[in-house]
């Protein structure tokens, strides 16, 4: 402590002293924060990559699945049409008889 300073000069140096401290300190804390929060991305990521691509995979195939079902499906209707068409005329023409 300086005597020949008044008492609240010196608290007022101490006080600002301490903030700038304090701000230094907290500057530096966020950095590593910031640093450490990077390295920890850095290895979840890969593992959540890889498991929205598995389920985005699943859904795919799913999808595909569904349409190829569909398609079948449709394709199946039309064959039996087309296959009744002709035993129906068959039958038309025997009646008549």
């Amino acid at each position: 402590m300086d005597d020949e300073k008044p008492i609240t000069e010196q608290a007022m140096e101490t006080i600002t002293t301490a903030v700038e401290a304090t701000k230094d300190a907290a500057v530096i804390a966020v950095k590593k924060v910031r640093k450490a929060a990077k390295k920890v991305a850095k290895k979840v990521a890969p593992k959540k990559a890889k498991k929205s691509s598995k389920k985005a995979a699943k859904k795919s195939s799913k999808k595909a699945a569904k349409k190829s079902a569909k398609k079948s499906a449709k394709k199946a209707v039309k064959k039996s049409a087309k296959k009744a068409a002709p035993k129906k005329k068959k039958k038309a023409k025997k009646s008549k008889r």
